[in-house]
């Protein structure tokens, strides 16, 4: 959520900001809404403020002799009633008109930082980085990760169909051991670069989705329980966040660095007819997450080494990738400045995203009220959250099996996992 007062105070730069996300927003109605709430709130503040005398001055005149039974009394008494009608009128008025401010805060995006690259779409985005050779195998007959899959038995769509539906997946054997493998050497890698484990809830409250931003933009993206307030975990951003959520924090606390592994929950309903096979996108998946929480001043270099977390995966599964700085028009709802890691897919010849590391600066702790207080400092300050995936499981998943195909039809195990797998070979 935005700063009401930086809004306020700085409404042309605040436009000038959000219009660099190529989006329809105008924060003009906010703006409106907030001068009459602020003049409902000035008359409201003046009015008590006449109470508040006239009842002093009632009680001077009757201590001075007056009859409290009097004209003047009388009088007095009349025009405090009438304050506090008017009082009884106001309050309900500037509750309605905050949370019309609210509501327009939330659908409000974060501004981009000014060091995010100014574009449109996601031909802007500026690529920084490639790491590793792009594997372009000499036999003609490479296959897509799902074929390969079902051909070696260790994925099946179609019994997952059976059970589910569409955009699930069922891992048999050999699969099932891979999956899990990845997860725990994600985890054992990230824990040992610091990060605390935890292992939060996957079932959220809608406050905890308006936290982390997901609520109330993206709502049919995500799978809702009918009896209750509990929405099935997008992410572990969500959950891991909403820890602390109306929390403060000492100084002392932070940088808060956590790592945790859930399923993923996603309807992808704006994705329809996009990767409609395999494991790129599905309506579940697992997913190692990292979630920082730290002062801003260390935010900057927090984001750059979270985008190296991700990144030792990546490198240590020796998988060939690129990250690219997101532009304005391709970032998140939420982030101020965004990098994407991109994992190399021989069978399709491109890069697909694998991990988005964000920084969403204060905007996800106001919505969460999550701040800390500075040792010998008065008041207290909204932290900074960050977070990325450390890996998306399925797609690492999917880039292992296309990668390290071999011309007999088998998959060589990255030499990391043959430890957790005790086989070198799939």
């Amino acid at each position: 959520m935005l700063d009401l007062k930086l809004i306020r105070e700085n409404p042309e730069r605040t436009q000038e900001l959000i219009n660099r996300r190529n989006g329809t927003y105008d924060i003009q109605a906010i703006l409106e809404l907030d001068r009459t709430s602020r003049e409902l709130e000035t008359n409201r503040s003046q009015l008590s403020a006449r109470g508040n005398e006239i009842g002093k001055l009632i009680g001077k005149k009757i201590g001075g002799g007056c009859d409290p039974k009097g004209e003047e009394i009388a009088q007095l008494k009349a025009e405090g009633n009438e304050i506090k009608a008017k009082l009884n009128q106001l309050e309900p008025q500037e509750k309605e008109l905050k949370a019309k401010i609210e509501a327009l805060l939330l659908e409000l995006p974060n501004l981009p930082d000014e060091s995010t690259p100014v574009g449109t779409s996601e031909e802007d985005n500026v690529e920084i980085k490639r790491w590793g050779d792009q594997y372009i195998p000499d036999h003609k007959d490479i296959l897509p990760h799902w074929e390969i899959g079902e051909k070696l038995g260790i994925l099946e769509f179609k019994r997952a169909v059976k059970v589910a539906q569409s955009r699930f997946v069922n891992l048999v054997g050999a699969g099932a051991a891979l999956e899990r493998a990845l997860i725990s050497f994600m985890l054992d890698t990230q824990i040992e670069s610091g990060y605390t484990e935890v292992m939060p809830p996957v079932l959220v409250n809608s406050d905890s989705l308006q936290g982390t931003s997901q609520l109330p933009k993206f709502a049919e993206d995500s799978f809702k329980c009918s009896n209750d307030d509990l929405w099935l975990a997008p992410t572990a951003e969500v959950p891991v966040t909403n820890l602390y959520r109306d929390e403060i924090l000492e100084d002392t606390e932070l940088p808060i660095h956590h790592c945790a592994y859930t399923p993923c929950f996603r309807r992808e309903a704006g994705s329809a007819g996009r990767d409609t096979r395999g494991l790129i996108r599905l309506h579940q998946f697992n997913k190692v997450e990292l979630v920082k929480i730290v002062t801003p001043e260390t935010s900057d270099a927090e984001h750059q080494k979270l985008l190296e977390n991700a990144e030792a995966i990546l490198q240590a599964l020796k998988l060939p990738y690129r990250v690219l700085e997101l532009c304005t028009g391709d970032i998140g709802f939420g982030a101020a400045k965004c990098y994407d890691l991109e994992v190399w897919l021989p069978s399709a010849r491109m890069y697909r995203e694998i991990s988005s590391c964000s920084n969403f600066k204060d905007f996800q702790a106001r919505r969460a009220n999550i701040r800390f207080k500075q040792a010998g400092q008065k008041g207290t300050q909204f932290v900074h959250t960050l977070n990325g995936s450390g890996l998306a499981v399925g797609r690492t998943m999917a880039a292992i099996l296309e990668n390290y195909q071999q011309p007999d039809g088998t998959i060589r195990v990255p030499e990391v996992l043959q430890l957790y797998l005790k086989r070198e070979v799939l």
